[in-house]
Protein backbone atom coordinates (compact mmCIF):
# COMPACT_ATOMS: atom_id res chain seq x y z
CA UNK A 1 0.00 0.00 0.00
CA UNK A 2 1.07 3.62 -0.46
CA UNK A 3 2.50 5.59 2.71
CA UNK A 4 -1.60 7.29 2.98
CA UNK A 5 -3.86 4.29 1.50
CA UNK A 6 -6.68 4.95 0.67
CA UNK A 7 -8.56 2.83 2.71
CA UNK A 8 -7.97 2.04 6.88
CA UNK A 9 -6.38 -0.85 6.36
CA UNK A 10 -6.49 -1.22 10.24
CA UNK A 11 -10.02 -1.41 10.82
CA UNK A 12 -10.84 -3.01 7.22
CA UNK A 13 -9.99 -6.76 6.38
CA UNK A 14 -8.01 -6.77 3.31
CA UNK A 15 -9.45 -9.72 1.18
CA UNK A 16 -6.97 -9.46 -1.67
CA UNK A 17 -4.43 -11.81 -2.81
CA UNK A 18 -2.09 -8.91 -1.84
CA UNK A 19 -3.64 -8.66 1.41
CA UNK A 20 -2.98 -12.49 2.41
CA UNK A 21 0.37 -12.46 0.94
CA UNK A 22 0.69 -9.12 3.04
CA UNK A 23 -0.16 -11.07 6.00
CA UNK A 24 2.63 -14.10 5.31
CA UNK A 25 5.24 -11.42 4.78
CA UNK A 26 4.13 -10.46 8.42
CA UNK A 27 4.80 -14.04 9.61
CA UNK A 28 7.35 -15.42 7.78
CA UNK A 29 10.49 -13.87 8.22
CA UNK A 30 12.29 -14.95 4.93
CA UNK A 31 10.00 -12.14 3.32
CA UNK A 32 11.74 -9.52 5.10
CA UNK A 33 15.04 -9.51 2.94
CA UNK A 34 12.63 -10.15 -0.13
CA UNK A 35 12.90 -12.98 -2.93
CA UNK A 36 15.89 -15.64 -2.27
CA UNK A 37 18.59 -15.75 -4.86
CA UNK A 38 17.00 -19.07 -6.28
CA UNK A 39 14.11 -17.26 -7.11
CA UNK A 40 15.94 -14.59 -8.50
CA UNK A 41 17.97 -16.87 -10.37
CA UNK A 42 15.26 -18.14 -11.75
CA UNK A 43 13.91 -15.01 -13.21
CA UNK A 44 16.81 -14.17 -14.52
CA UNK A 45 17.53 -11.47 -11.60
CA UNK A 46 20.30 -13.25 -9.40
CA UNK A 47 22.71 -10.28 -8.95
CA UNK A 48 20.09 -7.64 -8.41
CA UNK A 49 19.93 -6.12 -5.26
CA UNK A 50 15.87 -6.17 -3.96
CA UNK A 51 14.78 -2.85 -3.01
CA UNK A 52 11.41 -2.95 -1.35
CA UNK A 53 8.20 -1.39 -3.71
CA UNK A 54 6.30 0.05 -0.29
CA UNK A 55 3.94 1.69 -2.94
CA UNK A 56 2.61 -1.16 -4.17
CA UNK A 57 -0.32 -3.45 -2.57
CA UNK A 58 1.20 -5.98 -0.36
CA UNK A 59 4.88 -6.85 -0.50
CA UNK A 60 6.81 -6.70 -3.00
CA UNK A 61 10.85 -5.70 -4.20
CA UNK A 62 12.02 -4.52 -7.49
CA UNK A 63 15.38 -6.01 -8.87
CA UNK A 64 16.19 -4.39 -11.44
CA UNK A 65 13.84 -4.27 -13.99
CA UNK A 66 11.22 -6.57 -12.48
CA UNK A 67 8.96 -6.70 -9.69
CA UNK A 68 8.56 -9.77 -7.52
CA UNK A 69 5.77 -10.63 -5.62
CA UNK A 70 4.96 -13.54 -2.91
CA UNK A 71 1.85 -14.68 -3.92
CA UNK A 72 -0.65 -16.44 -1.63
CA UNK A 73 -2.84 -18.49 -4.06
CA UNK A 74 -0.23 -20.31 -7.07
CA UNK A 75 -2.91 -21.59 -8.61
CA UNK A 76 -4.84 -18.06 -8.73
CA UNK A 77 -1.43 -16.57 -9.71
CA UNK A 78 -0.67 -18.59 -12.51
CA UNK A 79 -3.97 -17.93 -14.49
CA UNK A 80 -3.76 -14.23 -13.49
CA UNK A 81 -0.44 -13.72 -15.76
CA UNK A 82 -1.81 -15.96 -18.25
CA UNK A 83 -4.96 -13.81 -18.72
CA UNK A 84 -2.76 -11.30 -18.88
CA UNK A 85 -0.61 -12.35 -21.35
CA UNK A 86 -3.54 -13.26 -23.65
CA UNK A 87 -4.99 -9.50 -23.11
CA UNK A 88 -1.79 -8.47 -23.47
CA UNK A 89 -1.15 -10.41 -26.94
CA UNK A 90 -4.73 -9.32 -28.30
CA UNK A 91 -3.65 -4.99 -28.28
CA UNK A 92 -3.54 -4.67 -24.62
CA UNK A 93 -6.46 -2.71 -22.69
CA UNK A 94 -7.05 0.91 -24.18
CA UNK A 95 -6.57 3.56 -21.32
CA UNK A 96 -5.29 0.68 -19.10
CA UNK A 97 -1.19 -0.64 -18.34
CA UNK A 98 -1.02 -3.96 -17.65
CA UNK A 99 2.12 -5.21 -15.33
CA UNK A 100 3.73 -7.64 -18.10
CA UNK A 101 4.30 -11.37 -16.24
CA UNK A 102 8.11 -12.54 -16.92
CA UNK A 103 7.95 -16.48 -16.61
CA UNK A 104 10.86 -18.39 -15.14
CA UNK A 105 13.85 -19.30 -16.75
CA UNK A 106 11.82 -22.71 -17.24
CA UNK A 107 8.67 -21.43 -18.26
CA UNK A 108 7.18 -21.54 -14.80
CA UNK A 109 5.06 -18.23 -13.91
CA UNK A 110 5.58 -19.00 -10.50
CA UNK A 111 8.63 -20.52 -8.39
CA UNK A 112 8.37 -21.17 -4.79
CA UNK A 113 5.79 -18.88 -4.32
CA UNK A 114 6.97 -16.27 -5.60
CA UNK A 115 5.69 -14.02 -9.24
CA UNK A 116 7.45 -11.65 -11.35
CA UNK A 117 6.41 -8.56 -13.60
CA UNK A 118 7.76 -6.51 -15.66
CA UNK A 119 7.99 -3.12 -13.16
CA UNK A 120 5.62 -0.36 -13.49
CA UNK A 121 5.91 3.74 -12.13
CA UNK A 122 2.96 4.43 -9.89
CA UNK A 123 1.02 3.94 -6.69
CA UNK A 124 -2.37 3.34 -4.86
CA UNK A 125 -3.83 6.59 -4.55
CA UNK A 126 -7.83 7.73 -3.60
CA UNK A 127 -8.77 8.42 -7.09
CA UNK A 128 -11.80 6.14 -6.78
CA UNK A 129 -14.10 7.56 -10.21
CA UNK A 130 -10.80 6.97 -11.43
CA UNK A 131 -10.84 3.29 -10.36
CA UNK A 132 -14.35 3.00 -10.94
CA UNK A 133 -13.59 4.03 -14.96
CA UNK A 134 -10.65 1.94 -15.11
CA UNK A 135 -12.96 -1.36 -13.96
CA UNK A 136 -15.24 -0.58 -16.84
CA UNK A 137 -11.95 -0.01 -19.60
CA UNK A 138 -10.88 -3.21 -18.01
CA UNK A 139 -13.97 -5.12 -18.67
CA UNK A 140 -14.58 -4.43 -22.18
CA UNK A 141 -11.45 -5.94 -22.53
CA UNK A 142 -12.03 -8.93 -20.65
CA UNK A 143 -15.33 -9.37 -22.52
CA UNK A 144 -12.77 -11.27 -25.12
CA UNK A 145 -11.92 -14.24 -22.22
CA UNK A 146 -13.91 -17.23 -21.50
CA UNK A 147 -15.04 -18.39 -18.57
CA UNK A 148 -12.01 -20.03 -16.57
CA UNK A 149 -12.12 -23.16 -14.97
CA UNK A 150 -10.94 -21.53 -11.74
CA UNK A 151 -13.78 -19.67 -11.22
CA UNK A 152 -16.50 -22.81 -10.51
CA UNK A 153 -13.06 -24.94 -8.50
CA UNK A 154 -12.23 -21.78 -6.28
CA UNK A 155 -13.95 -22.48 -2.50
CA UNK A 156 -11.79 -19.23 -1.07
CA UNK A 157 -13.52 -16.69 1.31
CA UNK A 158 -14.08 -14.54 -2.06
CA UNK A 159 -15.59 -17.31 -3.41
CA UNK A 160 -17.67 -18.11 -1.21
CA UNK A 161 -18.85 -14.34 -0.34
CA UNK A 162 -19.58 -14.13 -4.05
CA UNK A 163 -21.86 -17.38 -4.27
CA UNK A 164 -23.68 -15.91 -1.06
CA UNK A 165 -24.39 -12.39 -2.24
CA UNK A 166 -26.35 -13.29 -5.20
CA UNK A 167 -27.67 -16.25 -3.24
CA UNK A 168 -26.37 -18.97 -5.20
CA UNK A 169 -25.20 -20.65 -2.01
CA UNK A 170 -25.76 -20.38 1.62
CA UNK A 171 -22.31 -19.29 3.88
CA UNK A 172 -22.12 -19.46 7.73
CA UNK A 173 -21.62 -15.62 8.61
CA UNK A 174 -20.98 -14.56 11.84
CA UNK A 175 -24.01 -12.40 13.18
CA UNK A 176 -22.22 -9.71 14.71
CA UNK A 177 -19.68 -9.02 12.26
CA UNK A 178 -21.73 -8.30 9.19
CA UNK A 179 -24.12 -11.46 9.09
CA UNK A 180 -27.47 -9.96 10.71
CA UNK A 181 -26.97 -6.88 8.27
CA UNK A 182 -26.58 -9.22 5.46
CA UNK A 183 -29.83 -10.92 6.53
CA UNK A 184 -31.85 -7.94 6.41
CA UNK A 185 -30.07 -6.59 3.01
CA UNK A 186 -30.81 -10.01 1.39
CA UNK A 187 -34.66 -9.33 1.23
CA UNK A 188 -34.35 -6.62 -0.43
CA UNK A 189 -32.33 -8.75 -3.29
CA UNK A 190 -33.52 -9.09 -6.29
CA UNK A 191 -32.07 -11.06 -9.48
CA UNK A 192 -29.81 -9.32 -12.01
CA UNK A 193 -30.72 -9.75 -15.90
CA UNK A 194 -27.12 -8.17 -17.20
CA UNK A 195 -24.94 -10.66 -18.83
CA UNK A 196 -22.15 -12.07 -16.98
CA UNK A 197 -17.92 -12.19 -17.97
CA UNK A 198 -14.82 -12.21 -16.64
CA UNK A 199 -14.48 -9.42 -14.16
CA UNK A 200 -12.33 -8.32 -11.73
CA UNK A 201 -13.94 -8.46 -8.79
CA UNK A 202 -11.37 -6.37 -6.03
CA UNK A 203 -9.75 -3.54 -7.64
CA UNK A 204 -10.35 -1.20 -4.80
CA UNK A 205 -7.00 -0.46 -3.42
CA UNK A 206 -5.01 -2.15 -5.88
CA UNK A 207 -4.88 0.11 -9.38
CA UNK A 208 -1.78 2.02 -9.47
CA UNK A 209 -1.47 6.41 -10.69
CA UNK A 210 1.39 7.41 -11.19
CA UNK A 211 2.12 10.94 -9.52
CA UNK A 212 5.38 11.55 -11.70
CA UNK A 213 3.11 11.76 -14.89
CA UNK A 214 -0.53 13.04 -14.71
CA UNK A 215 -1.42 11.59 -18.10
CA UNK A 216 -0.05 8.27 -17.58
CA UNK A 217 -2.70 5.44 -17.91
CA UNK A 218 -3.52 3.67 -14.57
CA UNK A 219 -2.09 0.21 -13.98
CA UNK A 220 -3.42 -3.06 -13.26
CA UNK A 221 -0.83 -5.28 -12.09
CA UNK A 222 -3.51 -8.73 -11.79
CA UNK A 223 -6.48 -10.13 -12.08
CA UNK A 224 -9.33 -11.49 -9.49
CA UNK A 225 -11.42 -13.72 -11.23
CA UNK A 226 -15.12 -13.34 -10.94
CA UNK A 227 -18.50 -14.48 -13.92
CA UNK A 228 -20.83 -11.62 -13.16
CA UNK A 229 -21.94 -8.10 -14.77
CA UNK A 230 -19.69 -5.79 -15.48
CA UNK A 231 -22.01 -3.29 -13.35
CA UNK A 232 -21.21 -5.53 -10.52
CA UNK A 233 -17.13 -5.15 -11.01
CA UNK A 234 -17.64 -1.36 -10.65
CA UNK A 235 -19.98 -0.99 -7.68
CA UNK A 236 -17.76 -3.13 -5.78
CA UNK A 237 -15.30 -0.29 -5.89
CA UNK A 238 -17.79 2.01 -5.10
CA UNK A 239 -18.71 -0.13 -2.06
CA UNK A 240 -15.25 -0.59 -1.17
CA UNK A 241 -14.38 3.66 -1.24
CA UNK A 242 -17.18 4.26 0.37
CA UNK A 243 -16.62 2.17 3.71
CA UNK A 244 -13.36 2.28 3.19
CA UNK A 245 -12.02 5.19 1.43
CA UNK A 246 -13.63 8.25 2.53
CA UNK A 247 -15.54 8.60 -0.93
CA UNK A 248 -18.54 11.38 -0.58
CA UNK A 249 -21.71 10.30 -1.64
CA UNK A 250 -21.82 11.84 -4.35
CA UNK A 251 -20.17 8.71 -5.94
CA UNK A 252 -23.43 6.86 -6.32
CA UNK A 253 -25.14 9.38 -8.13
CA UNK A 254 -22.04 9.42 -10.76
CA UNK A 255 -22.50 6.28 -11.65
CA UNK A 256 -26.12 5.83 -11.29
CA UNK A 257 -26.02 5.76 -16.01
CA UNK A 258 -24.79 1.88 -14.88
CA UNK A 259 -27.41 -0.75 -15.78
CA UNK A 260 -29.80 -2.40 -12.62
CA UNK A 261 -27.71 0.24 -10.32
CA UNK A 262 -29.18 0.10 -7.42
CA UNK A 263 -29.46 -3.54 -7.15
CA UNK A 264 -25.72 -4.17 -8.60
CA UNK A 265 -25.24 -1.90 -5.75
CA UNK A 266 -26.54 -4.00 -2.78
CA UNK A 267 -25.28 -7.40 -4.58
CA UNK A 268 -21.95 -5.53 -4.46
CA UNK A 269 -22.70 -4.39 -0.74
CA UNK A 270 -23.29 -8.29 0.37
CA UNK A 271 -20.34 -9.83 -1.31
CA UNK A 272 -18.60 -7.33 1.10
CA UNK A 273 -20.35 -8.00 3.74
CA UNK A 274 -20.30 -11.68 3.41
CA UNK A 275 -16.34 -11.21 3.06
CA UNK A 276 -16.10 -9.43 6.38
CA UNK A 277 -18.15 -11.85 8.23
CA UNK A 278 -15.89 -14.71 7.37
CA UNK A 279 -12.93 -12.99 7.57
CA UNK A 280 -10.55 -14.24 10.94
CA UNK A 281 -9.22 -10.76 11.34
CA UNK A 282 -12.50 -8.68 11.37
CA UNK A 283 -14.60 -7.02 14.35
CA UNK A 284 -17.49 -5.54 15.33
CA UNK A 285 -15.53 -1.83 14.77
CA UNK A 286 -13.97 -2.75 11.50
CA UNK A 287 -18.14 -3.49 10.53
CA UNK A 288 -18.70 0.58 11.03
CA UNK A 289 -17.28 1.51 7.11
CA UNK A 290 -19.76 -1.46 5.74
CA UNK A 291 -22.82 -0.08 7.72
CA UNK A 292 -21.99 3.03 6.47
CA UNK A 293 -22.00 2.15 3.16
CA UNK A 294 -25.75 -0.03 3.66
CA UNK A 295 -27.26 3.30 4.81
CA UNK A 296 -25.76 5.17 2.23
CA UNK A 297 -27.05 2.32 -0.55
CA UNK A 298 -30.33 1.40 1.34
CA UNK A 299 -31.50 4.53 0.19
CA UNK A 300 -31.68 4.07 -3.22
CA UNK A 301 -34.02 0.98 -2.97
CA UNK A 302 -37.55 0.97 -2.86
CA UNK A 303 -38.82 0.33 0.52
Amino acid sequence: MTAAPPHNTATSPDSSAEGAAAEAAGSDPRLEHGPPEHVRTAFGVREAVPHPRPDLPGPAWRCDGLVLRPVADTVLAAWSAGAIEELLSGGGVDGLRLARPVRASDGRRVVAGWAASHDVAGRVEPRHDDVVAASLRLHRATARLGRPRLVDDRDDLLARADRAAFGEKEVPLDAETGGTLFAELARRRRPLTRPSQLVHGDLFGTVLFDPSDPGAPPAVLDLVPFWRPVEWAAAVVVVDALAWGGADPGILTRWSHLAEWPQVLLHALLFRLAVHAQHPSCTRESLYGLEHAARLVGSLLPA
